[in-house]
């Protein structure tokens, strides 16, 4: 099953205030995602370091870098992946011109020459269109709920795939760098509920992610908002193999290559260790 994400960080911009976590924010869900996901991930901005590649802390993206790698993640020329990410990072803004739209500000953008960056219903538009079965997208940004004020039916919602929405905020609420950690407070939450070490199964679906992250964000000034259809979605599990994973501790119980149950066949001295159940009815 091919499972691809989309990992998006903008520190730079050139006519909007520079942010410190987005590129922070980004590689640790890119971390999270190929550690435990099992994702093939993608990053935007890329960097080589130390011959592994990074997101970017000071590299501009621009509209086509962006859209282009959108739609060869949502739909692409040659076989869609079974489930696709798309996480973002960075300024959102907010236009309302007799109509309100949302848009994820690229490192160029500059509302006051009319160019906001890349629009969220040209964004719904593609899901509309995408044959990818299972879609998440989760944006850390300002104004992010306006991705989920569906005006129009609602896209991509039906028999066979399987979606999760996630904002940050509210369409009128701005997302906040945390002051008490090095991540943006809703990525904070996020990256902490993909753990999959943090619950007992051991695997992270599109419902205790949202669960948590709800659970977590309650009281906070900006306020994450959910959509969620369709069927459960595996987003992480546990492998102790999984780079940065904790190794699980070894059984004491060692196999012996021996069965130790003995069918219709009797149990005598030499089977003594693997016989028990029996001792109070033989007092």
């Amino acid at each position: 099953m091919s499972r691809d994400a989309l990992i998006v960080g903008i520190n730079t911009y050139q006519y909007l205030p520079s942010l410190k976590a987005p590129a922070r924010d980004a590689e640790a869900i890119a971390q999270q995602l190929h550690a435990y996901g099992e994702f093939r991930v993608h990053r935007l901005p890329e960097v080589i370091q130390e011959g592994k590649p990074k997101i970017g802390q000071k590299t501009q993206v621009s509209l086509r870098d962006l859209e282009t790698a959108l739609i060869n993640l949502f739909k692409p020329r040659g076989n869609a992946p079974q489930t696709a990410v798309f996480y973002f990072s960075g300024h959102g803004i907010q236009r309302d011109a007799g109509i309100r739209e949302g848009y994820l500000a690229l490192s160029d953008s500059n509302p006051d020459k009319g160019f906001y960056g890349l629009s969220l219903f040209w964004l719904r538009r593609l899901l509309q269109e995408s044959p990818v079965r299972q879609r998440i997208i989760w944006l850390d940004c300002c104004h992010s709920g306006e991705l989920l004020n569906f005006l129009e039916a609602d896209p991509g919602a039906h028999p066979g795939t399987d979606r999760l929405f996630m904002a940050a905020s509210r369409e009128y609420e701005t997302a906040y760098e945390s002051l008490d950690s090095e991540y943006s407070v809703f990525t904070d939450a996020l990256l902490t509920g993909l753990d999959p070490n943090r619950v007992a199964p051991g695997i992270v679906t599109n419902h205790s992610l949202t669960d948590w992250v709800n659970h977590t964000l309650k009281g906070e000034i900006q306020q994450p908002l959910f959509e969620s259809s369709g069927s459960e979605i595996i987003l992480t599990r546990r492998n102790s193999e999984a780079v940065g994973a904790p190794r699980l501790a070894q059984s004491t119980i060692q196999s012996k290559d021996i069965c130790p149950y003995r069918g219709l066949e009797f149990f005598d001295e030499s089977h003594a260790e693997y016989f028990f159940g029996r001792e109070e009815l033989g007092r």
